[in-house]
């Protein structure tokens, strides 16, 4: 066959037949967390759940640092912005 339109089933048969998979093979994984997502295998979750919980804690001690270091740049008066333009200007 050369892989044009003579080589394709009909919509409905290839419904019916898709809906016959469906049906006849077994699905174990769990629904994804997101549209597209693939399930995760069972054997798998607990370690993704621990980096999920990693990367979480990570991400807002970044962003908790960052706001203890603005803060302590406000209360001695320093604009970091500006040290950064005026190292930048005298580059």
């Amino acid at each position: 066959m050369d892989g044009g339109d003579k080589a394709k089933l009909p919509e409905p048969v290839r419904d019916h037949l898709g809906q016959q998979l469906r049906g006849a093979l077994p699905v174990d994984g769990g629904k994804p967390e997101f549209l597209g997502d693939e399930p995760v295998p069972q054997e798998f979750a607990p370690q993704i759940a621990k980096l999920e919980t990693r990367l979480k804690t990570h991400e807002e001690g970044t962003v908790a640092v960052e706001h203890a270091l603005d803060r302590i740049l406000d209360a001695f008066g320093i604009d970091p912005e500006a040290q950064k333009k005026d190292g930048a200007a005298q580059s």
